[in-house]
């Protein structure tokens, strides 16, 4: 499966895919779409300040 580092993270910061959409300004089914295929390094490290940006918020 592609993407799994990203998939990991929002596991373990306990934050939803569909939480990681939203910010980007897409719906989760496109979300959850571009997933499919590994993403280039850039959107990788935005996701990933998405991600911990959210894990403040949760707790």
């Amino acid at each position: 499966m592609k993407n799994q580092e990203i998939r990991r993270a929002a596991v373990a910061s306990s934050v939803k895919l569909w939480r990681i959409a939203d910010a980007l300004g897409i719906t989760d089914s496109s979300f959850s779409r571009k997933l499919r295929k590994e993403l280039p390094q850039e959107e990788k490290e935005k996701i990933f300040s998405i991600i911990q940006q959210l894990a403040k918020e949760v707790m």
